[in-house]
């Protein structure tokens, strides 16, 4: 039997970047410590949920994919032999930002990136002021712990999104968050493990947690972390995350469920995408 021990994380925005940048490099010794062959971080990991107002000083968070930050955590990930997946805010050129998550190899092997495709821009959520729709595709990288896909926070909400990481080979889909109290609440507890059933693979998905009034004051929004891992067969991976308080996910999953969730429902065989022409009429 294959077995991955993965690790996702939550926590609440500590009011400066460097500190985040601590606690998280500390998450992953933790994880790695216990076990952890992988682990993915909260959307937008080292700064606040800025997406709740429209303020330019928030641009000055995103750097390149190979910036400081990506290449703190790839020396990281070579030294604890682990596997990293990095949610961060992407500058591809001067005033060019991306929602953006990098994909690092357990030998620090920055494999590539995945850039959100789908941005909201409703109350609290204003992310088409800072970024522009992802262009990259859906892609899958071979990582030392198997094939691994990613898409962002609203992207969830698009059965498109996750079954085409499934059509790229994904086995374990990663999807970090930034998610609240509302509308979401119901979405939340269904939507991954319908992705998880539908595509027949493991779905990750870290969310962040607490109220970021030390940025917002009145304004900040409260996360509700519950962040959740779920098999093929749609079933979570022991207890959801913490509602309220910051925490490491670390879960071991038996990846010969993946095969098996696939044999026992053929959907792959079976769709027919032939007849699909509605869903992807402009």
């Amino acid at each position: 039997m294959a077995t991955v021990r993965a690790a996702i994380t939550q926590t609440t925005w500590t009011g400066d970047k460097e500190s985040m940048l601590d606690k998280h490099e500390q998450f992953a010794r933790e994880a790695a410590a216990q076990g952890a062959q992988v682990i993915c971080f909260q959307e937008l990991f080292y700064g606040p949920y800025f997406g709740i107002t429209q303020e330019k000083k928030y641009y000055r968070y995103a750097e390149p994919v190979d910036g400081p930050i990506v290449q703190r955590f790839a020396a990281l990930a070579k030294e604890l032999s682990m596997v990293m997946v990095l949610p961060i805010y992407e500058e591809a050129q001067t005033g060019v930002y991306y929602n953006t998550a990098v994909v690092v190899d357990a030998d620090g092997t920055i494999l590539g990136s995945y850039r959100k495709h789908h941005i909201p821009h409703v109350e609290k959520f204003w992310e088409k002021f800072y970024f522009r729709p992802g262009n990259l595709g859906y892609p899958v990288f071979d990582t030392a712990v198997g094939k691994v896909g990613v898409i962002i926070c609203y992207d969830r909400h698009f059965p498109e999104a996750w079954r085409e990481l499934g059509l790229n080979g994904a086995h374990l889909a990663f999807n970090p968050n930034a998610t609240k109290p509302g509308l979401s609440n119901r979405l939340w507890e269904v939507e991954q493990p319908a992705a998880a059933v539908a595509n027949g693979y493991f779905v990750l998905a870290p969310n962040r947690v607490g109220r970021e009034d030390n940025e917002y004051g009145d304004e900040a929004v409260t996360f509700y972390g519950t962040s959740q891992i779920v098999d093929p067969r749609g079933n979570y991976v022991g207890e959801l995350g913490s509602g309220t308080d910051e925490e490491i996910l670390i879960r071991d999953l038996d990846m010969d469920l993946v095969r098996e969730m696939r044999d026992d429902w053929q959907f792959y065989r079976d769709r027919r995408p032939d007849s699909y022409a509605e869903i992807v009429a402009p």
